[in-house]
């Protein structure tokens, strides 16, 4: 060892002796490291595009995708009947809607609290048992803490602690704490049952609710998130990049889903309605009726007003897309600035020197000369809209809890996890890409240079030129052939809208789609990712599984996963179910697929849980260690530490501090 090296190590453990003074002290949280490295493995929850779906994510959240459910079963099962078992899950889901409900029926409300209470502890040392008591004691609401650590710790079987448990339960019930010592058990439950919660991107878009999915994981004890196309097109939007705001604003249009837009974050778009119906106040705009999910009604005049909205705020966005298209050459996208290859007089639009007829062709905002040219109201329109996203409070709130969450990827325990994809050439090898001007990365620097880009919009400190390109950088991610988010030909809004031709909507997935399947490809990119072990995986979603195509979400022989199955709403028709998520525990892999959430009302009055089938993906041969995790290596090195620390004490290069 070099002298450099032995004084930065010299330095290191003086630093470490601030916190463990004595060789005590050192040897105790030896004791403790090693001790937790033979727990169970935590487990994991991974979800994917939720889209706004807050009661089915809920929901999914509290029933840990029904690994409370089986725990319960597992518990009780001869002991209780099914419909015990059920009601007893919905009040750990939902436990001051149930309680209400069993107080109105309940007869002997005392005798129920009782059995009640002893189950749910029951449940509750079940679900803590591969924690440290520590880390339980930290997941305690505190006013009940020491009673539940209490009760977890004793047991009714014991004969010589039967007598104090029940006194402890026959206390907390006649001194009317109940109802809060039963919420607060039954919070703990949900708590435990996961240790990390990884979302693989898509919060926002179609659904009503995103803003409600990122309040509860604001409240959320441990989480990260893969950043989807749809929440970089809102990082956009917030950013200040007006073509992702006009995008924002046109997918919460076409599903006539104002919510989120108007309620949560407070933006004005009466300037929106006022301009629309000023200028397309003639214009059916057919194209552009919203659209409307099973069993929703809209009256006509708000129908027709929306539909007018659309078509405004996308007139605005194909122009505002198009002036970054020609400032970005480098993006090679200009063959996207459609308006300028529109024949208004004839109907006529060219795309690739061929012509097609369009649906409608009134344009009363475009001048054909300079097609690209917002009009002065459409200038005010944007000024406006642009400011409300800016000063929205609350969405500058939740971008910045995406910053402090999230990344393009992230690799944990053996998974690589990520949205969409990894750009590839055709014969499956890591795809260059330009990011910055002249500046070109594959694989996996290039997710970490796009998450640098995505945080450098947001910095103060960002030189100019930099933030602005990091700012129009946000469209190249939501429509860019070779973006990680989107990887495909093109976006065809403006043929899905204009064009008669159904051949022009046609979107060619990337390479990376077109071969995930193959084991040998989904191995290049884990090696390329620096992903080690024998049982790594991909996972990722996206793109939706169409199960009831006979779709299998399992690809590459187990090495690739896909969870997107339709979680939102406007997917059910086309993939046949509600979505996918996947646990990892202790005992390897879980895919539960969902059928669609009915609502909270009939999961509280009726008992009813999410319908799930769950398949076993990967059985590990022996139950897996904390040790056997990224934990455990960390606790390795921290061990390895300490253990540098004790030799240094009792060979005396270091004195111990605090010796009496």
């Amino acid at each position: 060892m070099n002298k450099t090296s032995m004084t930065r190590d010299m330095y290191y453990l003086e630093l470490l002796s601030t916190s463990f003074p004595t060789i005590a002290s050192a040897s105790t949280e030896i004791i403790n490291l090693e001790a937790i490295m033979n727990l169970p493995k935590g487990t994991e929850h991974f979800l994917a595009d939720l889209h706004g779906e807050s009661q089915a994510f809920q929901h999914v959240l509290k029933n840990a995708s029904g690994n409370i459910r089986r725990k319960v079963s597992e518990l009780f099962r001869g002991d209780i009947r099914e419909t015990e078992r059920r009601e007893l899950c919905t009040l750990i889901y939902y436990p001051e809607e149930k309680l209400e409900l069993i107080k109105a029926t309940e007869e002997d409300i005392d005798d129920w609290y009782h059995i009640t209470i002893h189950r749910l502890v029951s449940v509750c040392r079940d679900v803590s048992s591969k924690y440290t008591r520590s880390k339980v004691r930290k997941s305690l609401p505190e006013e009940f803490a020491y009673i539940i650590e209490e009760l977890l710790h004793e047991r009714t079987d014991d004969i010589d602690k039967a007598a104090y448990v029940n006194v402890i339960v026959d206390t907390i019930i006649s001194t009317g704490r109940a109802d809060d010592f039963i919420v607060a058990l039954c919070n703990v439950i949900q708590r435990l049952a996961i240790d990390q919660l990884h979302i693989l991107g898509d919060i926002f878009d179609r659904g009503p609710g995103a803003h409600i999915i990122l309040d509860t994981l604001r409240q959320y004890h441990s989480w990260d998130i893969q950043w989807g196309n749809h929440d970089i097109l809102w990082m956009g939007a917030c950013a200040g990049n007006n073509a992702c705001i006009c995008n924002v604003l046109r997918l919460s249009l076409r599903y006539a889903n104002l919510t989120t837009i108007e309620e949560a974050y407070g933006i004005n778009l009466v300037p929106l309605a006022t301009f629309a119906m000023e200028f397309y106040g003639d214009d059916p705009c057919e194209e552009f009726m919203p659209k409307l999910l099973k069993g929703e009604k809209m009256e006509d005049k708000y129908l027709r007003l929306t539909a007018q909205m659309h078509k405004a705020i996308s007139v605005i966005q194909f122009k505002k897309e198009a002036q970054i298209f020609h400032r970005r050459p480098e993006w090679q996208m200009e063959d996207r600035c459609i308006l300028e290859h529109i024949d208004y007089k004839r109907g006529i639009c060219t795309i690739d020197g061929k012509e097609y007829e369009m649906r409608s062709c009134h344009f009363p905002t475009i001048n054909p000369e300079h097609p690209n040219e917002l009009t002065p109201e459409e200038f005010q329109l944007m000024e406006r809209l642009h400011h409300s996203f800016r000063v929205s409070e609350k969405l500058q709130k939740h971008i910045k809890m995406l910053l402090s969450h999230g990344c393009m990827y992230s690799i944990c325990n053996q998974n690589l996890l990520f949205h969409a994809s990894v750009p590839l050439n055709s014969n499956g090898t890591l795809k260059e890409v330009e990011l910055y001007p002249r500046q070109r990365f594959s694989g996996k620097d290039l997710m970490h240079n796009i998450g640098m880009m995505v945080r450098a919009a947001f910095q103060n400190d960002t030189e100019k030129q930099m933030r602005l390109y990091a700012r129009d950088y946000f469209l190249y991610l939501w429509c860019g052939k070779d973006s990680p988010l989107f990887d495909k030909s093109k976006m065809a809004t403006f043929e899905r809208y204009f064009l008669t031709d159904k051949t022009t909507f046609k979107e060619e997935k990337g390479y990376y789609f077109q071969l995930r399947d193959n084991e040998d490809i989904c191995d290049r990119i884990l090696d390329a990712f620096g992903v080690k072990g024998s049982n790594r995986h991909i996972i990722n979603g996206h793109v939706p599984v169409h199960a009831s195509k006979g779709e299998n979400p399992i690809k590459a022989n187990g090495k690739l996963m896909v969870i997107d199955g339709g979680f939102s709403e406007a997917y059910h028709n086309e993939t046949g179910i509600a979505g996918y998520t996947l646990v990892y525990h202790s005992r390897g892999f879980q895919l539960v697929q969902h059928e669609p959430f009915m609502n909270a009302r009939d999961a509280i009055e009726r008992g009813l849980d999410i319908k799930s089938t769950t398949q076993l993906v990967e059985l590990s041969a022996h139950r897996m260690l904390v040790a056997d995790t990224d934990k455990g290596e960390e606790l390795r090195m921290q061990i390895e530490d300490l253990r540098q620390l004790l030799y240094a004490y009792r060979h005396g290069i270091l004195k111990e501090k605090n010796k009496v």
